[in-house]
Parts: C-alpha cells; structure tokens; sequence
C-alpha cells in the first residue's frame, strides 16, 4: 500500500509556471506507476500524464504535450508535475495517483486504473 501526499498548487497567471510533487510512502514507490489528473468545476475528472516505474516512459494528454513534464525521483519516493505556459483552462483540483501495473489502462489513464490517489492540490491561472 502507497500514501501520497501532493504540494505545489497555488494561483498563477496565465503563461506563468507551477510544479506539483506528489510525496509517496512506504519503500516500494519504484514498484509503481503514477499518473496525474485534474479536475475543473463541473467537469468530470480527466487524464493529464502518466509515467512507468524507471521514468523511461511517459504518455500525455494531447492538450499539456509541449507544455507539461511528468518525472520522478525513486529515490525521493517523489513524483513531479511541470507545467509551464499555464492556460485559464488548466484551472482545475490536481491529483496523482498510483498503481502497480504499467499497463494501457493506466498510461492513458482509463477509468480507474489507479489505485490509489492523493488529496488533490487546486491550480488557478488567472487570464
């Protein structure tokens, strides 16, 4: 079992950046995959990034590509979140999550292929 534990929120303007972490206990986090996710006001919650166990491997949504870097440190039990040339619409409630497999479902983020997740950390760009 994994508990995360997200920072790195806040309000930014618009074409400004943020980095979220995502802090994971136990001494196993290299076992998981993590992926990120957000959620804006009456929206369903939506993939944003994924990446495998080593870091070798990552998968985006089509509108962060270019914009957002999803990475790890192993050695931190740390996952992070890049976003530069934040836009209003990345305003949204940001999670990460976990899961053992490394598979389709969780690379693109399908349903609920992660099992566990973090408190959610809001982002807010202003225009």
């Amino acid at each position: 079992q994994v508990q995360l534990v997200e920072s790195g929120g806040g309000l930014v303007q618009a074409g400004g950046s943020l980095r979220h972490s995502c802090a994971a206990s136990g001494r196993t986090f290299s076992s998981y995959a993590m992926g990120w996710f957000r959620q804006a006001p009456g929206k369903e919650r939506e993939f944003v990034a994924s990446i495998d166990w080593s870091g070798g491997s990552t998968y985006y949504k089509d509108s962060v590509k270019g914009r957002f870097t999803i990475s790890r440190e192993n050695a931190k039990n740390t996952a992070y979140l890049q976003m530069n040339s934040l836009k209003p619409e990345d305003t949204a409630v940001y999670y990460c999550a976990a899961d053992l497999a490394w598979s389709i479902a969780t690379m693109r983020g399908f349903g609920n292929a992660y099992e566990y997740w973090g408190q959610g950390t809001q982002v807010t760009v202003s225009s």
